[in-house]
């Protein structure tokens, strides 16, 4: 019997094309809310109560009205088009949960780096991972009311960001907000791989 072949009944409809993708930055940017935002279900989270166990760990500057914090993941869904579905993880921010990264970076197409400009180097971390892992990534910082408004191009630099690697505002509370950024990412993804083929 051969395995690897599975022929489709005549008039079948064909499955939708899953795709992966990480929602990441720093600790409070707004990741868990990007992913509830967007998620046509009930996104899956994994937040825990921050304690006084966390003080002198967990870095609250500018966030200091926070009160939960993702330990492993968010999970979430959204359908773009008939034939593509978007799977999205969102990564823990601290550092401590960090070895879930590699887990949830499996197989996927790229990444959204989300960005505060509060505590923009906090995104310097999960730039480097995707940079160190070739992993397609757009940068989305997130417009915080009462936050300094940057220019993108001084973003940009601020990050010593590849000219290549787009960068975008957003609203990640709004749901056609982190949809673009989300389509945006899935352009340059699409991008890079052709690149890829082309030099290989």
């Amino acid at each position: 019997m051969d395995y690897g072949h599975s022929e489709r009944p005549a008039g079948a409809v064909p499955l939708p094309t899953a795709i992966k993708i990480l929602i990441a930055g720093g600790f409070g940017v707004g990741k868990t809310t990007m992913v509830g935002a967007v998620s046509e279900t009930r996104p899956l989270r994994t937040e825990e109560v921050l304690t006084e166990t966390g003080v002198g760990i967990d870095d609250l500057s500018g966030v200091e009205g926070k009160t939960t914090t993702t330990v492993a993941m968010d999970f979430g869904r959204i359908t773009i088009g008939e034939d593509l579905v978007l799977y999205l993880f969102g990564t823990p921010g601290q550092d401590r949960f960090w070895f879930v990264w590699d887990e949830l970076a499996l197989g996927a197409l790229g990444a959204v780096v989300l960005a505060d400009t509060r505590r923009l180097a906090d995104c310097f971390p999960s730039i480097d991972y995707f940079e160190g892992r070739g992993t397609p990534f757009v940068v989305a910082v997130n417009c915080f009311e009462g936050a300094r408004q940057y220019r993108l191009h001084e973003v940009q630099a601020a990050l010593n960001l590849d000219p290549g690697v787009p960068v975008l505002l957003c609203d990640a509370r709004q749901r056609e907000s982190s949809k673009e950024v989300l389509i945006t990412l899935m352009e340059h993804a699409m991008k890079t791989r052709d690149a890829r083929q082309v030099r290989n």
